[in-house]
């Protein structure tokens, strides 16, 4: 059979479709002859590295992605996971990095619609949202452009959807100059016995085509996302899609409706290779063929190729097969919300994907082919050279008050107010922690007490050091970040960030981050679900520190007993669980060696894993028997920090004990697996000898380092700071980095 094709298949052409000569002869010994163009097309859709993980799918298929209460795993729009009470949490992280850098608003906007459609998609309705994001040196000259374009992006879109930005990060790095991050993660709700699916069942059933119309905005968007950036940047303007969150909204609304008719067999969000994309997982997942009439897509265009159709990113659309005994009462219910709805295609038992466009085959391919055997990598890599260790007495003391101030102001540790107060973090009333604070907390509506808790984590110095230590210290500090409210951590998400996997030194980045990110996961019980990898962020060479992003959730079974950052009260002991003799030892890496002595240098923390899960179960424990509600986890910047962090969340000072040794080490190292709470002091009844004789069993260290009280925070020997003069160095630098 030959099908007419009006553009000749140039060795240019192919180039320009991100496809290699070795990927272009299988294809034509795949079809037996020349590609049309539009089939050149939906290869290049298929077979990038943003669609297909074709550098990562052999290190992805390592990771544990199973447990007790896991639903669905890798593979769905999103993951599913029991909540209980016939509950589940469905959620996902996915990166928007390179429309976000072009067209930095739209590009984070259409970041977060495509994530909330991936919930919804799977018949829950969105909860909550955060991002994750990293900026270049906030001295350069576009970093404050794309500072102020993503977060109103991002706000822009969430709060005009109607979904609570709950948490995320915001990082400053040159490395990120010219590649910035955007990774954004939404979480819904949904029933156990109303879970909906992508795999198409049946043959000669209706393909529907659902939501807004088809326009230019995001042709090649996928393609474009598994490049590296080069001097024409600009030109890419145009791959980067349009979002708007209101026929969004109304999207949302049509299809739960939709889903409680018993209407939809399966269904899927146009993401990434639009048309393409959704038509060829549906019928490959359910091992049948897929025939599409684009004369009845609906268009917002004239004389829109077919081309053109099947390779738009336009949002706010979705693709279905439907029973067809309900197509009337479905296509009433988009009708009702303002929305497209139209057949435009069947299923079929040939495992064909064909295409017809005014009255011409425009393409005849093998599906199977297309959606699951994409070419598969096993390429190079090389182990990362590990730095040596610090030698702590190549570390000056310096003033520690001084210090801290200077740490709490700078660009990766000043408060992040600035951005989430542009965003909604109280809409839809479920909200009981905003963001600041260790995770975002979300009540289940419906149940009394239940609610989720959500936080996302990386450091990508650790990461670059030591991409294994770094790896597991990402999802570590997840899983804390969690237990610090007193969640159970159920699952995480991964959106892996980073350079041009072609490269070996930057292949061994990522398979040694993956292999940490593995075992972390297996021994903290937190297995990965969904998640997505984002390569070749790299501009004119120069890649991005190796940024393994995690997003998890846990399970609070009764909010009451909470646990937030904030100083409760006054006349309260403070104690560090999980410190080694001294309070902390490590300043490799550490953001105390970078802001205040220049340097980076030696090895990151490690991250003892069993020692993780110890200190954490105990301190989960002290949360929900109600002995503490007040708990934070050390991070970026040690001890201080996070004391500094606590007194301006509450207002309320402490007084802190002279720790024996090297006071930055125990004040700024960023040692692993402690946390920092407070309890009653003053009882006479023997309740703290209990606690801490029930610390030493668990196999626990656990220090009183202090009391809270008063309106300073004096650290061991130095100078006392007013809880006023940290609160304005905390809050300070982002408003005045924003206005220039």
């Amino acid at each position: 059979m030959t099908i007419p094709n009006s553009i000749p298949i140039t060795d240019e052409l192919v180039s320009a479709h991100g496809l290699k000569p070795d990927e272009y002869r299988r294809i034509l010994d795949l079809i037996g002859r020349e590609p049309t163009f539009t089939e050149l097309g939906i290869f290049s859709a298929m077979w990038n590295e943003h669609c297909s993980y074709k550098s990562s799918k052999k290190w992805l298929r390592t990771l544990p992605t199973s447990g007790p209460r896991v639903i669905q795993g890798p593979g769905e729009n999103a993951g599913v996971v029991d909540i209980g009470d016939g509950q589940c949490v469905v959620f996902k992280m996915e990166s928007h990095n390179h429309p976000s850098y072009i067209e930095p608003y739209q590009g984070a906007a259409t970041g977060v619609g495509g994530i909330l459609r991936d919930v919804f998609t799977m018949g829950a309705r969105p909860i909550a949202a955060m991002n994750a994001l990293r900026f270049g040196a906030p001295d350069h000259a576009k970093t404050r452009h794309l500072v102020a374009g993503v977060v109103a992006g991002i706000g822009g879109y969430g709060n005009s959807f109607g979904v609570p930005t709950v948490g995320g990060e915001v990082n400053f790095d040159p490395r990120y100059n010219g590649n910035c991050l955007v990774n954004a993660f939404a979480a819904g709700l949904a029933r156990t016995d109303a879970i909906f699916y992508s795999k198409a069942e049946g043959v000669g059933l209706p393909v529907v085509y659902l939501g807004a119309k088809t326009g230019r905005d995001g042709v090649g968007g996928a393609t474009m996302a598994s490049a590296e950036f080069d001097a024409d940047i600009d030109e890419k303007r145009p791959t980067v899609q349009v979002g708007d969150p209101f026929t969004e909204k109304c999207l949302l609304e049509a299809c739960l409706e939709l889903m409680a008719t018993g209407a939809v067999i399966a269904i899927q969000d146009m993401g990434a290779a639009g048309l393409t994309c959704s038509a060829v997982e549906m019928g490959a997942k359910g091992d049948l063929g897929i025939e599409l009439d684009l004369d009845k897509v609906p268009v917002r265009e004239e004389r829109m190729t077919a081309y053109e159709m099947m390779l738009s990113e336009s949002q706010e659309r979705m693709l279905m097969v439907l029973r067809p005994e309900k197509r009337e009462e479905a296509e009433a219910i988009f009708r009702k919300w303002g929305l497209d709805f139209a057949v435009v295609g069947h299923t079929t038992d040939d495992l064909r994907f064909r295409i017809r466009h005014q009255g011409d085959e425009v393409a005849d391919l093998p599906i199977k082919e297309l959606g699951d055997e994409a070419p598969e990598y096993d390429r190079p890599w090389v182990v990362p050279k590990a730095p040596p260790a610090l030698d702590p007495a190549s570390v000056p003391e310096g003033d520690i008050a001084d210090s801290l101030l200077k740490l709490i102001g700078s660009p990766d540790l000043s408060s992040r107010r600035w951005v989430w107060e542009q965003y909604d973090t109280l809409i839809q009333g479920n909200s009981l922690q905003i963001p600041g604070g260790d995770a975002g907390v979300v009540r289940v509506e419906d149940h009394p007490a239940k609610a989720l808790a959500f936080s996302s984590d990386v450091t990508p110095r650790y990461c670059e050091a030591d991409p294994f230590e770094g790896g597991k210290q990402a999802v570590a500090e997840c899983w804390r970040n969690l237990t610090a409210t007193g969640a159970e951590p159920l699952a995480a998400t991964d959106n892996l960030n980073f350079g041009n996997p072609e490269r070996p030194e930057i292949m061994g980045q990522l398979v040694r981050a993956i292999e940490g990110v593995g075992e972390a996961c297996r021994t903290l019980g937190f297995p990965i679900v969904s998640g997505n990898v984002s390569l070749y962020n790299e501009t004119l060479g120069e890649a991005i520190p190796p940024t393994p992003t995690i997003a998890g959730v846990g399970l609070i079974p009764d909010w009451t007993k909470m646990a937030r950052i904030a100083f409760a009260g006054e006349g309260q002991m403070i104690l560090l669980a999980g410190a080694p003799e001294g309070w902390g030892s490590h300043l490799g890496q550490s953001a105390y060696l970078r802001e205040i002595h220049g340097r980076a240098e030696g090895a990151p923390p490690p991250v003892d894993l069993g020692h993780e899960r110890r200190v954490g179960d105990f301190v989960r424990g002290l949360i929900r028997s109600g002995r503490t509600t007040v708990v934070h986890d050390c991070s970026d910047g040690g001890l201080a920090v996070a004391l500094a962090e606590m007194a301006i969340a509450s207002g309320i000072g402490a007084e802190i004990d002279t720790p024996a040794g090297n006071a930055a080490a125990a004040f700024f190292g960023e040692d692993q697996g402690r946390y920092v709470l407070t309890v009653s002091a003053g009882r006479e009844d023997g309740t703290l000898d209990a606690l801490f004789d029930e610390a030493g069993k668990a196999g626990v260290s656990l220090a009183a380092i202090g009391m809270t009280g008063g309106h300073e925070l004096k650290l061991g020997e130095a100078r006392a700071i007013s809880v006023s003069e940290l609160k304005e160095a905390h809050e300070g630098w982002f408003p005045r980095f924003m206005q220039g």
